[in-house]
């Protein structure tokens, strides 16, 4: 089923932290094509007006510039809004070493302040934003639920913390939350510049440009990369899921495994670039391998994801060419 078809009740307004974002403004867009009423929060330091400008003439969206960090903007996002799809977070393993105090700040008291503000404003369902970081260092490949090893960075903490309160405020207060565990998202809108770029949208740019991409390590990590439409069915599913199933955190992908130096190859092919690349230093935190086991999702959210890498790359090649001018 494509998630367009998903049906939630009638006048439903939901409220996307985050929602400038990457993810978060195919969010804002899917809901608001949708039908439903979106109000949008996000306070831009990672988020880009460009990604909801076109957002603005939709008579069903809103958007407040806050800051989740502040219980006040938090609770005066959640009136009267049905369902939060809690999305805000600043991403990047290696800027959450550099940076621990900021990640706390933003991704453990942020995500704490929106799910007690859902809690005091009666939402029915809270979906979050949690990460495949959260397995650190557990060897065991596919990744399973409840088989996680040590952290290996800040962000990672940071993404584990979010989950261990979704369970409390299911526990003690009621509040049906639901974990997103994303693996590797990619596809429209998703940011190709600055030092934390992720690798898809980066190769295509720097390719594009004529420019020579540089792979982080020997490039035989892999990952198991997940296109932006499954992400949207993940969220919309969860909150239509029972509420047995909440207080839960649920790998989200394909179940896939995609090697980086393939991935580049394949690109290149796809680009009609001839181009070798560098080879850098492993970046600190990352995980070498990284592979969901997706039953979980399926057999409690109904989750059934639509798009392989293939068609997923194959799109996002496609976006990326309409909307990055080559030099």
């Amino acid at each position: 089923m494509n998630y367009r078809e998903l049906r939630f009740p009638e006048n439903s307004k939901f409220l996307i932290t985050g929602g400038a974002g990457f993810i978060g403004s195919n969010l804002c867009d899917a809901l608001t094509e949708m039908g439903y009423t979106v109000r949008c929060l996000d306070n831009l330091s990672t988020g880009k007006q460009e990604n909801i400008d076109f957002l603005a003439d939709r008579d069903n969206y809103t958007f407040l510039k806050g800051d989740v960090r502040d219980l006040d903007t938090c609770m005066a996002a959640c009136e009267g809004v049905d369902y939060v799809l809690h999305q805000a977070a600043w991403g990047s393993v290696p800027r959450s070493i550099e940076m621990p105090l900021v990640y706390e700040e933003i991704n453990i008291r942020g995500t704490l302040n929106m799910m007690e503000a859902a809690r005091q404003q009666g939402v029915k369902k809270f979906v979050y934003a949690s990460s495949s970081s959260v397995y650190g260092d557990h060897p065991v490949l596919p990744k399973v639920e409840g088989e996680e090893g040590n952290l290996l960075s800040p962000y990672a903490l940071t993404k584990r913390v979010g989950e261990e309160y979704g369970k409390l405020y299911k526990k003690l207060y009621g509040l049906d939350t639901y974990g997103m565990r994303y693996f590797n998202v990619f596809g429209r809108r998703q940011d190709p510049d600055g030092a934390y770029a992720a690798v898809i949208p980066r190769f295509i740019r720097q390719l594009l440009h004529g420019e020579t991409p540089t792979i982080n390590g020997d490039g035989k990590q892999s990952r198991d990369f997940t296109y932006i439409d499954n992400v949207i069915e993940a969220n919309l599913k969860a909150v239509l899921a029972p509420s047995e199933a909440a207080g839960e955190a649920f790998n989200i992908a394909y179940g896939g495994r995609e090697y980086l130096i393939d991935i580049y190859y394949d690109l290149c092919k796809a680009l009609g670039r001839q181009v070798e690349p560098n080879f850098g230093p492993d970046r600190a935190g990352d995980i070498k391998h990284s592979n969901a086991d997706i039953s979980k999702a399926k057999r409690l959210l109904g989750y059934a994801p639509s798009y392989d890498f293939a068609q997923g790359i194959a799109l996002a090649i496609d976006w990326y060419k309409e909307n990055l001018s080559e030099k």
